[in-house]
């Protein structure tokens, strides 16, 4: 998989997702097998370079390259300013956000609500590709809603004016989150362009990121919300579409062990008030589905000292650990299973 210059080890890929694709979960998912990790939303308002949430979103420190870095708004020239800043400050790659379905996004015609005017989406597009020098990248979604999917005019528009790579959300603005993603979609606008196509949506195991590949003929996948308390998920979907065979999942020490790193980094960059409540999310999402969790989801948000937490991650996996070494879900609780077997006996 290459976008520009860059060749990712992998045709697996990091959404992007406001208040989780952080750097220290953009660090770890890439230890675990992605290829590349896109940065949450940055603000295209230079007003706000200087807040402590952009200042944030655009920190790059160690992080393993390439970095790319995506960019909001709904002004040429704001887009493209915005770009060759965070070019300056970094990013070897720019991400357009055309693909974002909050309320707040698209109201000030940002997001996929660009979807709705495609001459501003070429100004856009050239604007930005025109002011830097490193790939511009492009996140869409199939169209504004059923009656209006313009993915392909939008692609084939990108690709003429110099993006590099397109990724796609499988469905609507509309849609939101709901119903199931159009991979017919996905294929029709891989047939159309010749830039790298990344099929976004639904992807949740090892095989549907297999499905996915093959039945849209994408060149890569881009996986969100699966990843979120999975980062392992990476490495599981690489291995399974080398070999045809699953990896045995992980065992409890290991995931206590991946949390545990996850969380200190997030101690550390975010400060103790704001990384311990940060880090409340990211214990949920590791724990459920993991036996008797439930509870202990519950009573982790009354926590209010990073002390506190760790001292209750302690005691929920050593009682974990006591009872099996290997992963304990409850198949009923967690979302992400399919026809694996993870319920230890």
């Amino acid at each position: 998989m290459q976008i520009g210059s860059h060749i990712l080890k992998n045709n697996l890929i990091v959404a992007p997702m406001a208040g989780v694709t952080d750097r220290p979960f953009r660090q770890l998912c890439k230890k675990m097998g992605a290829g590349l990790a896109v940065s949450e939303m940055v603000t295209s308002n230079s007003l706000l370079y200087g807040s402590e949430k952009t200042l944030r979103r655009a920190n790059h420190k160690g992080e393993v390259d390439p970095i790319s870095v995506q960019i909001a708004g709904a002004d040429p020239q704001m887009m493209a300013d915005a770009a060759r800043h965070n070019v300056d400050n970094g990013a070897q790659i720019i991400d357009i956000n055309m693909g974002c379905p909050a309320k707040k996004i698209c109201n000030v015609m940002a997001g996929s609500a660009l979807l709705k005017d495609e001459p501003l989406v070429a100004q856009i597009l050239r604007a930005v590709v025109n002011a830097v020098d490193v790939p511009v990248t492009l996140k869409i979604r199939t169209g504004w809603d059923k009656n209006n999917r313009n993915a392909v005019q939008i692609a084939k528009m990108a690709e003429d004016i110099g993006v590099q790579a397109l990724a796609m959300h499988g469905r609507t603005r509309a849609c939101l989150y709901t119903g199931d993603a159009e991979y017919d979609t996905i294929a029709a606008v891989k047939q159309a362009i010749k830039i790298p196509l990344i099929a976004n949506g639904d992807i949740t195991t090892p095989e549907k990121a297999k499905f996915v590949l093959d039945y849209t003929g994408a060149d890569a996948v881009m996986i969100g919300r699966a990843a979120q308390g999975r980062p392992w998920i990476f490495r599981e979907i690489e291995h399974f579409i080398k070999t045809g065979e699953h990896l045995p999942p992980p065992e409890v020490t290991e995931i206590r062990a991946v949390m545990l790193e996850h969380l200190h980094d997030l101690y550390e960059f975010y400060g103790e008030l704001t990384g311990m409540r940060m880090a409340r999310k990211h214990i949920s999402w590791y724990t459920k589905g993991l036996k008797d969790s439930a509870n202990f989801r519950h009573s982790m948000n009354t926590l209010q000292t990073i002390e506190l937490q760790l001292s209750a991650i302690d005691e929920f996996f050593d009682h974990l650990q006591s009872r099996d070494h290997r992963l304990q879900y409850d198949v009923i609780d967690n979302p992400f299973t399919s026809n694996l077997v993870l319920e230890a006996a």
